[in-house]
Order: C-alpha cells, then structure tokens, then sequence
C-alpha cells in the first residue's frame, strides 16, 4: 500500500480529480510552455459535471487568457480527459493532452502511470491487523513505523487545514456559488438555539457542513478520502477535541489510524464516486471517522476495525448523483449525516465488540463489487437518481 500522504491531499475544492487535478494538469503546462493564450476542451466527467466541480473557474484562474469548451463527445479513452493548445503570438507551438486519474493525480498522455512506491508491506486489514497484534502495536504506531518521522509534519497540517476550513466556513454566510442558490447553513447550524435538538447533532453537523461549505467554494480543504467527503472526519475529530478535550497529538494518531482504514479502501476497492458512486467517498469517510472516533475513546484494534466495518456496512449502495454536478445537494448534507453516524458506529463497537461477525476486509470486498453493478448513471455523472428528479422551486 502506498503512503497515507496520497490520501490526505491539501487543495482546492470541490474535486480531487475535478478541480485539484485539473489545477495540477494547468500548472504543468505552464511549466513546460511559454504560452500567452490557451485552448482547453473538456471531456466526459470532466465535461459533464465540470460547471458544478467549478473546474473551469480553477482553470482560468490558473491560465488566464484561457478559452474553455465542454464537449459532448463521450468516447475518449478516460472519463476525465482534458486536451489543451498552447499558443503565443497566435500561433500554436503546442498540443497536450491528460488525464485527471483520482485523487489529484494526473497524467500526460504517452507518459507512464506515475508510480509512487509501496510505504506498507501488507494488503489487507487482517494482515495489518496480525502484524499489530504480534508486534504489540497501535494503528497508529504501525503508519509512523513504516511512513517514518516524515509523515508527523504532514499530518500536523493536515490537522491545521482540517481546524481551518471549519472555523472559515463557521464565520461565512451567504450563498454557495452556482445556479442552485445553496444557503450557507453552518452558521445558523452553530448558533441554533432550539432546545430539544442535542448539543452533540447541532456542534457535528455545523462543523462537518463548515468544511463542506468551504469545498464547495472551492476553498482549502483536505481529501479524507475524497474532496466531496471531506467533511465527515475533520467534524468528528474537531468536536471530540472541543468537548472531550483531546489534545493535538492525540488527534494526529487518530488521523493516522484513519489513515489506515482509508488506505485498505483505496488499494482494495475505491474512494471514488466516478468508478462506485458515493459508498466509497462518504461511505469511506465515515469508516474513516468511525476508526478515529474508536482509537480515541477506546483503542482497542479490534474496536477500531468494527466501528470501520459498521459504518462502510450502512452506506453500501449509496449513489453518487450531485444536483447538475455541483458539490452541494446531497453531498453537503450527506457529510453531517456521515459524520453523526460514525460516531455512532464507534459506540455500538464498544457495545457489541463480542458480537462481531463481519471482517473489514469483506465489507471493503463488497462495496467495491456493488460499485461495479452500479448503473453509470449513478456515479457521479448527475445523469440519475437525484441530479434526474430534481426540480428547483419556482
């Protein structure tokens, strides 16, 4: 498995593959012409749900004198492809062409993958799981054994990115950007004084659509696992240090052990709703949540990995149909409801651990098996589902 840094990314909403791809794929050009105007036309994803990701805004704000065009010609050999024609002094002096593959990684077209070496010698959970208990270690003493003492700044700033777009998105109000006219509700959500409503549900979900709210502006925020998931786990972990009083080291070790869990999803199913609908951005996120809810209140690794499993389990079939591709409805609020429910599931391990029948790894087996049986239309091309029966209000 590879290094848990490719999982938390720091960038741009509202994509890992939509926006921050796109961004990296512009400042790659730059580096490698010395153009004065461009030409770029998106394809497939790319140019179906790219208004609503904003890629055209991260586009022009890195290039400039830029012209953008969606195409509707869906046969390319990558959902996400994007070709650009560089020019100056009106003649071309180049044509590129890339792939935004996931996770903010891109790739130019006749270049190899680019490779990114094995960190971790194991597959799966049951084998992390074997190695912790033989070596009796944490979740989180096994990332920084094999990640080294260079991973500790990086989730120090992940933690700081995290903290940051939740107090930005607490202290703005107004309207999201784009056609749908999306009230910015974590304000209101924070200060709401209605009494019968539970302090933990109205402080979860203000932070958790805080972070939303800020990726959806195509502010700071950080993949865990995904852009449009990136809320459940900051929300989480910002609430049990405001109530619970856990300090930021304590924090950090979460990070790392949800680091984990999110690793096994991506090497062994997918954290993308392009390939498998939302399960496995949200669904992901909250397994992820649920795994640091549980090493901070609990610890123990068998908890750990029943808190992951119980929240993976309840978001199998979960569809991924953002409203005309922004990353608004119903991805903001499915965050808060993630998040509230990783919680929950890290509870319910502490209760039932004796009870436990379902290993991690045959959760992720099966998400990743029920995305393949998704129909294209539920993943993350706005073609289906709720992007198809919504009707704004006149």
């Amino acid at each position: 498995m590879k290094s848990i840094k490719s999982l938390y990314n720091i960038g741009h909403g509202p994509s890992s593959s939509h926006t921050m791809g796109p961004e990296k794929i512009c400042y790659d050009i730059l580096e490698k012409y010395n153009g004065d105007r461009y030409q770029v036309t998106l394809y497939g994803s790319l140019s179906l749900t790219g208004r609503g990701h904003l890629t055209d805004i991260i586009i022009e704000k890195v290039l400039g004198n830029v012209q953008i065009d969606f195409s509707t010609d869906f046969n390319v050999e990558h959902p996400n492809t994007m070709d650009i024609i560089i020019y100056k002094n009106n003649a071309v002096i180049g044509k590129e062409r890339y792939y935004s593959i996931g996770g903010s990684a891109i790739q130019r077209k006749g270049d190899d993958l680019p490779k990114e070496k094995d960190i971790y010698p194991h597959h799966n959970f049951e084998e992390i799981k074997e190695y912790c208990q033989k070596e009796n270690i944490s979740l989180y003493e096994y990332v920084y054994r094999f990640e080294g003492e260079s991973i500790k700044p990086h989730l120090k700033e992940v933690w700081r990115v995290m903290q940051e777009s939740i107090n930005t998105g607490l202290h703005t109000e107004g309207f999201l950007p784009g056609k749908l006219k999306v009230k910015r509700k974590a304000k209101t959500l924070l200060y709401s004084q209605k009494s019968k409503v539970s302090i933990e549900l109205r402080l979860v979900s203000a932070f958790a659509y805080a972070v939303n709210e800020v990726n959806a502006s195509g502010g700071l925020v950080v993949t865990a696992p995904t852009c449009g998931a990136s809320g459940v786990l900051p929300s989480v972990l910002y609430y049990l240090k405001d109530v619970y009083k856990y300090n930021d080291t304590m924090i950090m070790n979460a990070i790392a052990t949800a680091g984990i869990i999110g690793n096994v999803v991506k090497h062994n199913g997918s954290i993308s709703g392009a390939e498998a609908g939302c399960q496995a951005e949200v669904g992901t996120a909250c397994a992820m949540a649920a795994a640091a809810y549980s090493q901070l209140e609990s610890g123990e690794l068998s908890v750990i990995e029943y808190a992951a499993e119980i929240a993976l389990e309840h978001h199998l079939g979960l569809t991924c149909d953002p409203i005309d591709g922004y990353v608004q409805i119903p991805c903001i609020e499915r965050n808060a409801v993630a998040a509230h429910r990783a919680i929950n599931a890290g509870e319910l391990a502490q209760l039932l651990i004796s009870t436990s029948l379902i290993s991690f790894d045959t959760i992720v087996e099966t998400m990743k098996e029920t995305g393949i049986d998704l129909k294209d239309s539920y993943r993350e091309t706005s073609q289906g589902g709720l992007a198809k029966k919504y009707k704004p209000k006149l």
